[in-house]
This record gives C-alpha cells, sequence and structure tokens, in this order.
C-alpha cells in the first residue's frame, strides 16, 4: 500500500524447490498447502508482517512455501527477503525478482532497504545473510514456470500481495525446457487458487495502489488468470489494524527482529497499520473460517484503476469482507501468531 493512503485512515471511520514441511498439517491433519508468494515487499510494512505469518505456518506444517517472487524492483526487497528467510530458519526458500517492473521506489520509505542497511555499533551487521548476489537470482516468471512444472495438478496456491506485474508476465510466456505449455495452460494446469489482495468494491473512485501501479497487468490478472481468484480488498484490510502496541511491548525474546525493525523504519512510531496483506495470506492458508465470502461473479478493471464486482453464477472471482467482530478477532490473531518465536529460535 501507498503512504498515502495513511491519510485514507483518518478519513475513514473505521523438492530442491522451496522450504518443505514433512507429514501432514498440524492444525488439520491435511496435507500441506503448496504455496508460493509474490510481494512487492519493501512499499508496505504489512509486507513483512504477512511473511512472518508464512513462517509461522511453515513451522505449524501448514504449507510448504515453494519460493518468494518480488514485484518490487531493487536489491534491497531480495536481500531483505533472504534476511528473512535466514532469521526465521528457511534460508533454502527460493527468491525470485522483477526487472523493468512499475516504478514505485519513491512511494514509500523502503523499510527493506533500512534494514539491509542496519550496522551494530562496531560495524558488524545485525542479521545474517545466507545468498553471495541478488542481482543474479531469477527473473519470478521463469522460477514460477519452473516451480508449476515440477507440480502436481490443481496443487499450488498463489497469494499475491503487491502488483499483477510478475503474474502478468507469467501468463505470457512460451513453452521452455520446463514445460511444453504456454503460461495460461500451465497456470491452468497447476494452480489451484489465487488469492489477491488488489482492488476497491465500495469507492470506485479509489484506484487502490497494487492496481494502479501496473493497471494493464492487474486488469489481465482479475480479468483473465485461468483459476479461481479471491481478493481481500482494500477496505476490508484498514478495517484490521496491527498496533504499535505490541510492536513495542510484545518482542522482547526476540532481540533484533528483522520484522520489528522493518515496522519501526517505515513510519515514526507510534502507529498502528493495515493488515491489508496479512488477512489475503490469512486466507490463502486458513480459508473462510475468518471471512464473509462473496457470491462468485467477475471483476472488471478501468482504464483508470477502479474495480468493479459483477455477480454471475457462471464467475470465478470472489471477495472477501468482515464484520466488526471478526475484524477484531483477526487481529487478535494475527497478534497472537505475529508475537510467538518462530520454531528456529524456540
Amino acid at each position: 500500500m501507498k503512504r498515502i493512503f495513511i491519510l485514507m485512515i483518518a478519513l475513514i471511520p473505521l523438492l530442491s524447490v522451496g522450504c518443505k514441511s514433512t507429514g501432514k498439517s498440524a492444525s488439520n491433519g491435511t496435507e500441506p498447502i503448496n504455496l508460493i508468494m509474490e510481494t512487492d515487499i519493501g512499499n508496505d510494512v504489512d509486507d513483512a508482517l504477512a511473511m512472518d505469518l508464512l513462517y509461522k505456518y511453515i513451522d505449524a506444517g501448514t504449507i510448504n512455501l515453494l519460493a518468494t517472487c518480488i514485484n518490487k524492483e531493487g536489491a534491497a526487497s531480495a536481500e531483505f527477503m533472504d534476511i528473512l528467510n535466514t532469521w526465521y530458519g528457511y534460508p533454502d526458500i527460493p527468491i525470485g525478482i522483477i526487472h523493468n517492473g512499475p516504478d514505485c521506489a519513491s512511494d514509500a520509505i523502503n523499510y527493506a532497504e533500512a534494514v539491509v542497511m542496519q550496522k551494530n555499533e562496531d560495524g558488524s551487521l545485525p542479521f545474517k545473510r545466507s545468498l553471495k548476489s541478488y542481482e543474479d537470482l531469477p527473473d519470478a516468471h521463469i522460477l514460477y514456470r519452473k516451480l508449476l512444472a515440477k507440480a502436481k495438478d490443481k496443487s499450488v496456491v498463489i497469494a499475491s500481495v503487491g502488483f499483477s506485474s510478475n503474474l502478468a508476465r507469467l501468463l505470457q510466456t512460451g513453452p521452455d525446457k520446463y514445460s511444453k505449455l504456454d503460461g495460461k495452460e500451465l497456470v491452468e494446469k497447476k494452480v489451484k487458487l489465487l488469492v489477491t489482495m488488489a482492488g476497491n468494491f465500495v469507492d470506485p473512485n479509489h484506484h487502490e495502489y497494487n492496481v494502479f501501479k501496473d493497471i494493464p497487468a492487474a486488469k489481465t490478472i482479475l480479468e483473465d488468470w485461468p483459476t479461481p481468484v479471491v481478493t481481500s480488498p482494500f477496505e476490508l484490510g484498514i478495517q484490521v489494524l496491527y498496533p504499535a502496541t505490541s510492536i513495542e511491548n510484545d518482542f522482547g525474546w526476540a532481540g533484533k527482529h528483522p520484522v520489528v525493525e522493518a515496522y519501526k523504519a517505515y513510519l515514526p512510531m507510534p502507529y498502528d497499520r493495515p493488515t491489508w496483506d496479512p488477512t489475503g495470506v490469512l486466507y490463502a492458508v486458513e480459508g473462510d473460517k475468518w471471512f464473509d465470502v462473496s457470491e462468485p461473479g467477475t471483476i472488471r478493471v478501468t482504464e483508470e484503476g477502479s474495480t468493479f464486482f459483477t455477480p454471475d453464477p457462471n464467475g470465478t472471482r470472489r471477495y472477501l469482507s468482515v464484520s466488526p467482530q471478526q475484524a477484531e478477532a483477526i487481529k487478535k490473531h494475527f497478534i497472537e501468531v505475529i508475537t510467538t518465536p518462530p520454531a528456529v529460535l524456540k
């Protein structure tokens, strides 16, 4: 989310591939979900909160995180992701990057860059890295092809909480050494569900950031992506605020914590931050237990970046909403999970 959306809060009343868990999910006895994370990490700190949730889901055996794909350009985002993977105990999770992506360098304080540049008083780095080079990481849309080609049919969930650029590029790919299928055919065969954080279905004059920064890509994905799509829109995440009091008081066990440092770097403390991206991840992994889910329909994206939902019993698009009671329950759930030490530190 773009930093200017802070103003809106005041106006609104409120495998060698990836990291595998073993066995069945500890939470419900089912097989772990094969998930790929698509994120513009570095733009808004809620991406970092969303990543914390994913690492905790790996700890619990709930997901296999096949990769994290980044749609914000720049080496700092990839290095920060490497810091997170290493700190949480999963240094081998593949990272995909983007070249010539949306122009977002000046949209907000780059907390990823701030954490990457941190040093201790003696000049040493407070956070370990596992990778030696970030510019040599694979393009995300190619990494998708590699991972999807190896996956079982209809077995992969993608959580996209940033721009749609990498996903649109994936659809445009042709057959290659990984698969004889083109991008759209490969997605249709291998992906079970796409969960996005995108759009605004209550205010057509609000051009939600993830859509607006790459309107053609968002239009392609929200209108033409060949699998079911569930969207967590702007008006949902703004109802669930992660509290500054938790950042200030609940991490005494951690020493230097990369997500806490990112949160403190993003805006002057104290501030509560909407959880746009964590709500998308929550649905991708835990389903509709926390949310109300719309009837099926279609989504249209205008040339200006507005999003419109039209009910249609044959549609494959849905969007999420919450009551005040659900929003409060989700907030408590986020605090409980995010403040729990990761397995590697227990």
